[in-house]
């Protein structure tokens, strides 16, 4: 991989990009794309929900059993 380096006023756009970004030269063609490092703390700083709120939300149990479901299909088709 060649490892670019770049100045001041190009670090200070690209850090600004919150999603991949399109670089293109001066006429409009595109050179490639920019995909931002993830921030200190990867997918998990990115959340909005707490260490607590993941937890709490990871414990609640809704819907039907899988038998159950099994069961409401198999009498929909028929077999």
């Amino acid at each position: 991989m060649i490892k670019l380096v770049v100045d001041a006023q190009l670090e200070a756009q690209l850090a600004e990009a919150e999603g991949l970004l399109e670089i293109c030269d001066a006429s409009g063609r595109t050179l490639g794309y920019f995909q931002p490092a993830l921030p200190v703390g990867g997918l998990k700083a990115l959340s909005p929900y707490s260490d607590e709120e993941i937890e709490q939300l990871g414990e609640q149990r809704s819907g039907r059993p899988l038998a159950e479901i099994w069961k409401d299909l198999e009498s929909q088709t028929g077999t």
